[in-house]
């Protein structure tokens, strides 16, 4: 799988300086946690489960999550079970031993850790399409069953499987308790480093614990509680010197034409001037209420977290359009690092707009590179306006 390879030969060349490389899911943990991208949630009731998972795949989707938990009612759970058993068995197929390389990295989001054994031996054979779980709610103390339950599937399947915990839980909205569930969730991810994948933000439960939630003008950054929470969980769990964990943006709940208070929030400028023009795209951005969407993974990425959390199919194009590497981070960070190797210093940057500084740089301009072996590296003339016009056209 890779990126952007649902578009057209013609058209990535085009689009891209450097095109996203192939990966598959046993890849490297760096790699996968960074191809991510837009991970789009599935409810494991869905009757078309199987039908689903081939389509988003063929639209560009890299990442899925089928849930057990909060996107059913709880009398459910034995159904979507069965459905999920039996979904993923029709997706293995009895002799197509390739299936999973045509799929999305399908993870499960479970209730409580007897689920994630009680499903592995259920699924016997289609365990291979799975790259592992996702923990909702995750503490120190609620997450260690669910680790030690990771473990016993993966010897029982013989397979490498990820966890990708939630922090979401009301200690964490707390202020007095926060501290310490944040180093102790610290603790317990580093004893299982191998084993942890990413680490995912549930916003909409930490607002639930104030009964807040906010409109489609504004960003989890303009909800001050929030954004206090996402710069803790950074602080601790997403420090680039080694011991940090890649952490993932907050999902954006609105997808429905709202009424607005305010101004949209999309320039027209770079959409009037791709090639060809895309106003179109703009306007359908605008009235779909993504403008506050790409408001938001801009301010993602300017503290620290990487890829998001979907529960809508439109909202993907965005993340991955905004995930590309522009020209300009490519030769910044090239620099960089050529600096760094010949013991530091500072320069001028190629586009002679801003200072490159060798050592504190040297952590971002490695992230850059990743990331522009996952999602490619833009033309120098080609503007996000065009890349994400190609994705949704």
């Amino acid at each position: 799988m890779r990126h952007f390879g649902h578009l057209a030969d013609d058209v990535r060349s085009r689009l891209f300086h450097e095109q996203p490389v192939a990966f598959d899911r046993d890849s490297g943990a760096d790699v996968l946690a960074t191809a991510l991208g837009a991970t789009l949630y599935s409810p494991a009731t869905r009757p078309t489960l199987a039908r689903d998972i081939r389509r988003q795949a063929a639209r560009g989707v890299i990442s899925m999550v089928l849930c057990l938990e909060d996107a059913i009612a709880d009398h459910e759970v034995d159904d979507a079970e069965h459905n999920l058993v039996a979904q993923l068995t029709e997706l293995a197929g009895p002799e197509d031993q390739d299936a999973a390389a045509e799929l999305p990295l399908l993870f499960v989001r479970v209730r409580f850790p007897e689920q994630i054994t009680d499903l592995a031996r259920r699924l016997g054979p289609a365990l291979r399409l799975l790259s592992g779980f996702v923990v909702p709610k995750f503490t120190e103390d609620s997450g260690r069953p669910y680790l030690e339950a990771l473990t016993r599937a993966e010897e029982a399947g013989g397979q490498r499987l990820f966890v990708m915990p939630v922090l979401e839980s009301p200690e964490l909205a707390h202020l007095e308790s926060r501290r310490e569930q944040l180093f102790g969730i610290a603790r317990l991810l580093d004893k299982h480093r191998e084993r942890v994948l990413a680490v995912r933000l549930g916003v909409t439960d930490l607002c639930s614990a104030y009964g807040l939630r906010r409109s489609p003008d504004l960003t989890a950054y303009d909800v001050s509680l929030v954004a206090q929470v996402i710069g803790d969980v950074v602080n601790v769990l997403g420090r680039a010197d080694g011991t940090g964990f890649t952490v993932t943006g907050p999902v954006w709940e609105y997808f429905p034409l709202q009424e607005r208070m305010f101004k949209p929030q999309l320039r027209r400028t770079p959409f009037a001037e791709a090639t060809p023009p895309a106003d179109r795209v703009r306007q359908r951005l605008i009235e779909h209420d993504l403008d506050g969407l790409i408001r938001e993974i801009e301010l993602d990425r300017a503290n620290g977290l990487l890829g998001k959390t979907c529960i809508h199919p439109s909202h993907v194009a965005a993340v991955h359009a905004l995930s590309v590497v522009t020209h300009e981070e490519l030769c910044d960070a090239r620099d960089i690092l050529q600096q760094h190797r010949g013991g530091g210093g500072v320069s001028r940057s190629a586009y002679t707009n801003k200072m490159n500084e060798a050592k504190p740089h040297r952590a971002w301009a490695e992230r850059v590179l990743l990331r522009a072996e996952v999602f490619g590296v833009a033309r120098a003339e080609v503007s996000f306006a065009e890349l994400l016009s190609a994705c949704v056209s």
